[in-house]
């Protein structure tokens, strides 16, 4: 390797150097349209051209100055969503539209459609949703119950640019007109002379003379070569890189109003608060999928992932606003106060109404069409649905992937790992999966393996099967070009690689030095990607072998803001600019289904991606990325999970004890404590740290450690419960306080604490040498029980709880029933028959009800072949119930009930009894503990897949 490349790879080795990094005054379509928005430019849409069919509504919409048709669409689409697109009417070639994200099979809603030339009324069949569309200026009103809620452009900010010729086409088009003027004055004098020329060479030559003229005055004004460059219309400068934009500069823009919303959530990913901010001070939110290695924490520039998806609350209302475009992307937002707003007058109906506030938006991207889904809610659950009905749902996890993984940059060779492996055995902690890097392979190349390191895969492999536990090695886009290299030949000679602008392969330096980039963009490259996971083409591997996707932004060492340069070419001859956001989305997806093929579509994949875009809820995992040993990315983690988690993306975590860095034991403590509560759990660290095995710190800590990894462990059927939830009706795992409590106004800014679904409330403690903490309880009707000492606390107030090193607050909400298991095993594989327990936590009116499903943990048998149990657990009248969820599954399990304990149970029982539905009465041994109101039933032996009663007589 060069020395040259050698320092390239070494920039992880410092935290992130911001001016490495675009801000919003260096990205010159946002300079544009801020300039040319100044200008008041103005739209009007031509509702004399209305086209209603069968499943959309078309229109033109015209611009003041550039005088160029865009064509917009508004679609009906099932479960109360609006579509709106906005294209190009005749553009010089197709423009970018993002595909593979949306369900196919999306159903329409057809639209009422009434009005006039200045104004028209589209209607749901239901006729409680209405879009005002008025014509002059252009404006859509979204109406519930004649109630604005959305408006489109009302603040006049859409902004398209068109597509124009090169310029090194533009001469030869101007003497082509001047020819063609010619040509049919001639034709004028003498008809025949048409007859000399090609059927329809005047009429296309003759539009294509007109859109050169036309876009000439969609480009900005421009006085000098200066002012040119700093537009970036043709060429965008950017340190040592040009960017060269063949059909000139193609941003799109609209702005959205909310009406009564002030709490906005979503467009992940930054290291930011949980609720958005406004941006007046000229830092809009970033979406572009960059390999930022140390992020700041409160930032709002682009790191690894991109969701352009954002939530607005309010009291009685959540709205949703998915922009689909996969170019890089900005988002403004300003909230108002209250403002009087009027409505588009339709005949009698009133038109002005109070609003408390307005939140404004303003959506900018590089390239595309504009395409935005509008969701209406009402509910947080409703907005899921509705998302999770266009994205899809979060997939169901194998099992062992709900388990503690253990990883670092690198484990050195087999004899490592397995004795890494034989200390979560000596020090009884349990885990499921070790995670080998980059380090594992030949020469950084993937699909092998180090011949001296790991001389012998299949046996290391062996032995982690015979604990029961699994392998994930990484495999990143970047292929090390080397002819020598099985993959990198065949994927050459396919052609398979992402193009230069020249057409030859783009390279780029990355970890292996030079590379090439696979275009997963292309059905055939992903086809193909996915074969070489089969076990005879991926030698060293076996089937408890999964995947980690890393650098997939995609990271290039060399590039502009360490990424693909956007003039770049993919399939179909589109550029890197219109879809980079994507890139990641891809490899991901066909990572998947490369481990499905593989199984012979039998068991489920388990894919970790870096970069992600919406829909990545579909293939697997996200993280957080490469975060830092320090107090503060602890902290900032919880919004940023909570985030993610209401983008759709539930399955999510951050790298335990911080990626960079060395943790001090209490923070690596308080970590595991927090991760053992949140959907993805992971260790992992750089090459350069300590190593940090939760055995290493000392025997005080190693205890603290087990006790958090071991708590996650028990609360796995719970766990589990609940992806399969996220799975089926796209409620997410770990929630923000304003989900299960939406009207709570005293929830929608807490970030610090949050909800495991609706039973448990989570407050890690993300401060050093804490004594105390303040948690929140939400719900001034509700009842919280500490889930250690089984304090009750009253809702609706903040509480001051002690705490130790050994304390993370925990607390069961009343009213709800949590699964657990009650024996702890060395990983999941070891507990699929360990005995189960109910907590039960009592409500005032002394109810409770729950959930648990499982399945075999691993197949699609549930899916394909319903095997699995749905139980639903009540407390009612003194009577513990167990009874199916779902008729439809059945699955044979061992498992019992064995253990039973009551919160908030007021009065000593007189007796308990057990009611089995063969019509068998026992009687069980309890315990009842006064001081803290706690019944406990132990020794039982209940099928978990029976019904029963357990009755509790005073």
């Amino acid at each position: 390797m060069e020395a040259a490349e050698k320092e390239e790879i070494s920039v992880e080795d410092e935290a992130v150097d911001k001016t490495t990094f675009k801000d919003c005054g260096k990205i010159a379509f946002y300079r544009r349209q801020k300039q040319q928005l100044a200008k008041n430019t103005t739209y009007r849409a031509l509702l004399g051209s209305v086209d209603t069919e069968q499943d959309s509504t078309r229109f033109q919409i015209i611009g003041e100055t550039t005088k160029i048709p865009l064509v917009a669409e508004v679609y009906g689409i099932e479960k109360d969503i609006f579509r709106l697109k906005i294209n190009e009417e005749t553009p010089l070639k197709p423009r970018y539209e993002v595909p593979d994200v949306v369900n196919s099979k999306l159903g329409t809603v057809r639209l009422v459609c009434s009005g006039d030339t200045g104004s028209l009324i589209l209607t749901d069949t239901k006729g409680e949703l209405k879009c005002h569309i008025s014509a002059n200026p252009f404006k859509i009103d979204l109406v519930s119950k004649n109630e604005a809620v959305i408006s489109i452009n009302s603040l006049g900010q859409l902004y398209f640019e068109h597509l124009q010729i090169p310029h090194k086409q533009r001469c030869s088009a101007r003497l082509l007109g001047f020819c063609l003027a010619t040509i049919s004055a001639a034709c004028l004098l003498h008809p025949t002379i048409m007859d000399s020329y090609p059927s329809g060479i005047l009429s296309a030559n003759r539009r294509s003379l007109l859109a050169t003229k036309g876009n000439e005055q969609n480009t900005p004004a421009v006085t000098s070569q200066e002012n040119q460059e700093d537009l970036g219309l043709w060429e965008e400068k950017f340190g040592k890189f040009v960017d060269v934009k063949a059909n000139g500069p193609s941003s799109v823009g609209l702005d959205f109003s909310l009406h009564g919303f002030e709490h906005l959530y979503g467009i992940p990913q930054h290291a930011e608060s949980h609720q958005l901010k406004n941006t007046r001070d000229g830092d809009a939110y970033r979406l572009y999928n960059l390999d930022v290695y140390g992020y700041q924490v409160h930032d709002k520039m682009g790191i690894y992932g991109s969701v352009p998806y954002l939530l607005a609350h309010k009291q009685g209302r959540t709205v949703g606003i998915f922009w689909l475009n996969a170019s890089e992307t900005l988002v403004e937002i300003n909230t108002e106060p209250a403002v009087e707003y009027t409505l588009t007058p339709m005949g009698s109906a009133a038109a002005k109404q109070k609003v408390k506030c307005r939140t404004d938006m303003h959506w900018m991207s590089e390239s595309g069409i504009i395409d935005v889904f509008l969701l209406t809610g009402p509910t947080p659950a409703d907005i899921f649905k509705q998302y999770s009905y266009i994205t899809g749902t979060q997939a169901m996890p194998p099992l062992f992937s709900l388990g503690y993984h253990q990883c670092r940059w690198n484990y050195e060779d087999e004899q490592d790992v397995k004795a890494v492996d034989a200390g979560f055995d000596e020090h009884d902690i349990p885990y499921d999966v070790i995670w080998l890097d980059i380090e594992h392979t030949e020469d950084k190349k993937y699909f092998t393996w180090d011949k001296k390191r790991f001389a012998n895969p299949k046996r290391m492999q062996e032995l982690l099967r015979s604990k029961r536990r699994k392998l994930v090695v990484i495999s990143d886009p970047h292929i090390k070009v080397d002819p020598n290299y099985t993959v990198y030949a065949q994927a050459k000679e396919q052609g398979f690689f992402v193009k230069s602008p020249e057409g030859g392969d783009f390279e780029g330096v990355c970890w292996p030095g030079l590379s090439s980039y696979l275009d997963f963009t292309n059905p055939k490259v992903r086809e193909w990607y996915s074969s070489l996971f089969a076990f005879p083409i991926y030698q060293g591997s076996t089937d408890i072998l999964f995947i980690w996707n890393d650098m997939n932004e995609p990271s290039v060492f060399r590039g502009p803001e360490l990424t693909m340069q956007k003039d770049a070419v993919h399939y179909g001859g589109w550029e890197h600019r219109e879809l980079h956001n994507i890139y990641g989305f891809y490899q991901q997806m066909a990572t998947a289904e490369g481990l499905i093929q593989r199984s012979k579509g039998k068991e489920r994949p388990f894919v970790l991606s870096r970069s992600f875009f919406a829909g990545s809820q579909k293939y697997g995992a996200v993280w957080t990325g490469d975060n830092t040993a320090e107090w503060s990315y602890l902290k900032i983690s919880i919004p940023m999970l909570l985030t993610l988690s209401v983008s759709g993306i539930s399955f999510c975590g951050a790298d335990v004890g911080g990626f960079i860095g060395n943790p001090e034991a209490e923070l690596l403590v308080r970590w595991y404590q927090a991760a053992a509560y949140q959907p993805f759990f992971r260790g992992h660290a750089t090459m350069n740290t300590k190593r940090r095995e939760p055995w290493l710190f000392g025997e005080e800590y190693t205890q603290l450690i087990r006790e958090a990894i071991r708590e996650r462990y028990i609360l796995l059927p719970y766990l589990y419960s609940l992806f399969y939830h996220a799975h089926m009706s796209s409620q997410p795992v770990m929630r923000p306080l304003w989900v299960e409590f939406p009207d709570d106004l005293e929830t929608f800014a807490v970030e610090d604490e949050y909800m495991l679904g609706n039973a448990l409330l989570v407050h890690p403690v993300t401060e050093p040498q804490a004594a105390m903490t303040d948690v929140f309880l939400p719900g001034s009707d509700e009842v919280w029980y500490d889930s250690k000492t089984f304090a009750i606390w009253k809702g609706g107030c903040t509480v001051k709880i002690p705490v130790t090193l050994d304390t993370i607050p925990v607390f069961q909400r009343a009213g709800s029933v949590v699964p657990i298991k009650t024996t702890v095993g060395k990983s999941t594989g070891w507990m699929a028959d360990s005995p189960y327990g109910l907590r039960v936590a009592l409500s005032t009116q002394g109810s409770a009800v729950g959930e648990l499903y499982l399945d075999d943990g691993h197949s699609f048998q549930y899916l394909h072949q319903n095997q699995f149990l749905h139980r639903k657990f009540f407390f009612c009248s003194s009577v513990l119930t167990n009874r199916c969820a779902d008729e439809k599954g059945h699955y044979p399990s061992r498992c019992i009930v064995e253990q039973i304990l009551v919160l908030g149970l007021r009065k000593k029982p007189s007796s308990v009894t057990t009611h089995l539905s063969d019509g068998k009465v026992q009687p069980a041994a309890f315990t009842y503990c006064a001081k803290t109101s706690t019944l406990s039933l132990e020794k039982l032996s209940l099928s978990v897949g029976d019904d029963w009663d357990v009755r509790v007589s005073c």
